[in-house]
C-alpha cells in the first residue's frame, strides 16, 4: 500500500511524486514508456526557470534522480484503469499486477500527433519540433516549415516568423482553419508563405539532418520538395485518458475537465499536467499542476 500512486512519469508526474515525499507519504510512480515524457524530445531546453541551458533529457534524468534520492517506488506498466474503493484506490495494469494507493494523481500527457512518414521517429528533436516557445530559438536566421493550418499552427508560424529567416506553412486542406485574425496577422509578414491542399509525403535529410519535406498538391497531383532545416508539426495532441473516464469527467477533446486545482469528481483522485484541459502546455505549468495535485492529494490523506 502506497499513500500517493502517480501514473505517469513525465514532469507532472514526477513533480507529483517529489511532493507528496517531501511532505512525508510514500509515492509509487508507474510509465509506461521512457520517464520524462514530451520535453524528451526538446534537444535543448533555455525556458525553465533556474537552467541557462540544458537537454530535455538532461531535465529529466535530474527529476528522475531527485525522486529516487527521495525514495520514490518505480514500475515500469501500462495502467488499464483505477478502481476506487474510497479509502483505497487501486490500480490495475496491462501486465496483471494491481497497486493499492489511498491517492492516485493522473499524469498521462498527450502524445503528438505525427504526421506517419518514414524516418520521422528519429528525427524528432534533431529537425522536427512541436514547440516553437521550446525549440524557435534553435532555428534563428533558418528557414523552416510548418506542418498544419489550425489555430495552433498559426500561432506557432507567427512566433517562428519573428525569429527565422522565412516560415512556410504547409497544410492538407483547401485553405487555413485558424481564425481569421491570426491569419490576418501571419500573412502580412513578408517572411511567411502558406501552401494549402497538400499531402505531405516524406522527409529527406543531408548528412543525418533534416533538409527539407517533400509533398503533393492533392488538386493536381503535382509532387514538390520543399527545404527547410526545421519542420515544426502541429497538427494536433492526442490525450490517452479513456481508461478513467469512470471517474474523472473529460471534455469534448478527450482532455480531463478539470481547472487549476487539479480535482475530479472522485475524491482521492487528482490529475496533473498536459492531460487536463487547460490554455497552455509548458514544462513549467505541467510541474506547476505536479506540485498542486500532491498537496490535495496529501490533504485528502491527511483528512483535511
Amino acid at each position: 500500500m502506497h499513500d500517493v500512486i502517480v501514473v505517469g512519469g513525465g514532469p507532472a508526474g514526477m513533480t507529483a511524486a517529489l511532493y507528496a515525499l517531501r511532505n512525508g507519504k510514500t509515492a509509487l510512480v508507474i510509465e509506461k514508456a521512457g520517464f520524462g515524457g514530451q520535453i524528451t524530445h526538446s534537444p535543448k531546453v533555455e525556458n525553465y526557470p533556474g537552467t541557462l541551458s540544458a537537454s530535455g533529457n538532461e531535465i529529466a534524468d535530474g527529476m528522475f534522480d531527485q525522486i529516487m534520492a527521495q525514495g520514490a517506488d518505480i514500475e515500469v506498466e501500462t495502467v488499464t484503469g483505477i478502481v476506487d474503493d474510497g479509502a483505497v484506490k487501486r490500480v490495475l495494469t496491462e501486465e496483471g499486477t494491481e497497486h493499492e494507493g489511498r491517492a492516485v494523481v493522473i499524469a498521462t500527457g498527450v502524445k503528438h500527433r505525427m504526421l506517419g512518414l518514414p524516418g520521422e521517429d528519429e528525427l524528432v528533436g534533431e529537425g522536427i519540433s512541436f514547440c516553437a516557445v521550446c525549440d524557435g530559438d534553435f532555428y534563428a536566421g533558418q528557414k523552416v516549415c510548418v506542418a498544419g493550418g489550425g489555430n495552433s499552427a498559426l500561432q506557432e508560424a507567427i512566433l517562428l516568423s519573428e525569429k527565422c529567416s522565412e516560415v512556410v506553412i504547409l497544410q492538407d486542406l483547401p485553405q487555413l482553419t485558424g481564425e481569421a485574425k491570426l491569419q490576418e496577422v501571419l500573412l502580412a509578414r513578408p517572411n511567411v508563405r502558406a501552401i494549402c491542399s497538400t499531402r505531405l509525403t516524406g522527409l529527406y535529410t543531408e548528412n543525418g539532418e533534416l533538409a527539407g519535406v517533400d509533398y503533393e498538391d492533392r488538386e493536381t497531383g503535382e509532387a514538390h520538395r520543399e527545404s527547410c532545416n526545421g519542420l515544426f508539426v502541429a497538427i494536433g495532441l492526442i490525450p490517452e485518458n479513456g481508461p478513467f473516464a469512470d471517474l474523472a469527467d473529460l471534455n469534448d477533446w478527450g482532455y480531463f475537465d478539470s481547472d487549476e486545482q487539479c480535482c475530479t469528481r472522485t475524491p482521492g483522485i487528482y490529475v496533473a499536467g498536459d492531460c487536463r484541459s487547460k490554455g497552455v502546455r509548458q514544462l513549467t505549468t505541467a510541474v506547476a499542476d505536479g506540485a498542486t495535485a500532491a498537496l490535495a492529494a496529501c490533504r485528502y490523506i491527511n483528512g483535511l
